[in-house]
């Protein structure tokens, strides 16, 4: 007596579907690169992260109802107290990872708005937060940590002023 084979594939096309769960899309942050005319070359602003002191450029999540470069003014301001005039048109952009807690780290594309310097506030939303220091930009290169975020300054050292 002979078993009968069976001649049926299982599907596993619904497994497909699962694969969504697990790849997080980036999340998008919007940043601000302060820039003002210096002795041998532009500078620009970098401000310090509040948990690890890394230098980084001002920048945030998307503000709601309001587009991408009114976020970067904002950003500007409520980090280092920065009120300048915003290009409308992003430089450009790089990814990043946002840290949220305890180590969690998420992956973000972070599109970045030039905001050219009129004045600094000495009061503004996280004064005492942060460390604010403005370096010409072949400084600020070395200065900050991020991979992405030095070769996004080397790509646009051209484009700055």
């Amino acid at each position: 007596m002979g078993f009968a084979r069976s001649t049926t594939v299982p599907d596993f096309s619904w497994l497909q579907g699962l694969g969504g769960l697990f790849v997080k899309p980036a999340r998008l942050q919007i940043a601000a690169l302060c820039v003002r005319p210096g002795g041998t070359e532009p500078e620009v602003l970098l401000v310090s992260t509040r948990d690890s002191g890394r230098y980084i450029l001002p920048k945030g999540w998307p503000e709601k109802d309001k587009p991408a470069w009114d976020t970067a003014v904002i950003e500007a301001y409520e980090e280092a107290g920065i009120v300048g005039e915003v290009d409308r048109r992003p430089i450009g952009s790089f990814r990043s990872y946002k840290g949220v807690s305890k180590g969690l780290k998420i992956r973000t594309k972070v599109l970045v708005y030039k905001v050219r310097f009129e004045k600094q506030l000495k009061e503004f939303p996280e004064t005492g937060q942060r460390k604010c220091v403005w370096l010409p930009v072949s400084k600020a290169i070395e200065k900050v940590d991020e991979p992405a975020l030095k070769r996004f300054l080397r790509r646009h050292k051209s484009d700055i002023l």
